[in-house]
């Protein structure tokens, strides 16, 4: 389902993602792990179209979304890391919206609104302004609005930071569920090492723009011979998880540089 052979994007002289290659097949949940500043969010970014890789082969469901941005875009939905509903308005209202955007017809829009917003447990909260929402609410929400146009790939970027235990292990049944029941392929970033124990059926773990393992998660605890995801990350990254500001930092710095040229 996705395709990713040797991509590279650089900004000036810093190299955000240093010649990756991995695959993530249908209906697989496949977790994409590293320190702050490892790639994560620049690699998902090209992916979905919102950057332009310097180098290397991208393929979304047979589609090259760097030229085919449209036609890739109608086959995947996105939570980012950052809110992205509109809190004055309600919860159906922001899922219609979407519909309209990717002009769903109103009949099959109004069904499957209604059915995702049972499924994430929101149908009675229909016509509360989102701004009302707890943070768990806002996640389940945004999820379902991003299954709307009934995508064939599902991208998570951090869909659980901040959120509650409860909230995060309702969440994560409520995408496990669709991912069993539609077959949905699932990308996910997290910090959160249980959740990726716990849900991807692989993962594989970037530092410093590279690759540096892929497997399930009992193939990556066997390779470092580690009793649980979070050692096994350690032992392969050499590090706790880093700073997200410093991370940020000397991106800043690398891009200022360009910039001065």
């Amino acid at each position: 389902m996705i395709r990713v052979q040797n991509l590279v994007k650089t900004f000036g002289e810093f190299t955000a993602v240093n010649d990756i290659s991995f695959e993530v097949r249908e209906g697989e949940i496949f977790a994409f792990l590293g320190p702050n500043g490892a790639g994560k969010t620049t690699t998902i970014k090209m992916l979905t179209t919102l950057l332009k890789p310097a180098s290397g082969e991208i393929e979304l469901d047979g589609l090259n979304p760097v030229v085919q941005s449209n036609e890739a875009r109608k086959r995947f939905g996105i939570v980012f890391q950052d809110p992205s509903l509109d809190g004055e308005l309600t919860a159906y209202e922001n899922m219609e919206l979407h519909g309209v955007l990717y002009h769903v017809p109103r009949k099959i829009r109004n069904e499957r609104i209604e059915r995702l917003l049972k499924l994430f447990e929101l149908w009675d909260r229909r016509n509360t302004r989102v701004k009302e929402f707890s943070g768990g609410m806002k996640r389940r929400l945004e999820i379902a609005r991003g299954l709307l146009h009934t995508p064939k790939i599902l991208f998570l970027d951090e869909p659980t930071l901040g959120l509650d235990p409860q909230s995060r292990n309702q969440l994560w049944t409520h995408v496990k569920h669709l991912n069993e029941t539609e077959r949905v392929t699932v990308f996910l970033t997290t910090h959160y090492m249980d959740e990726a124990d716990r849900v991807a059926h692989r993962i594989a773990i970037i530092d410093h723009g590279k690759i540096v393992a892929q497997g399930s998660p009992a193939e990556l605890k066997e390779q470092t011979s580690t009793e649980s995801l979070e050692e096994a990350f350690l032992a392969l990254t050499g590090s706790t998880i880093r700073d997200e500001k410093a991370g940020s930092i000397d991106q800043m710095r690398q891009m200022a540089k360009m910039w001065r040229r």
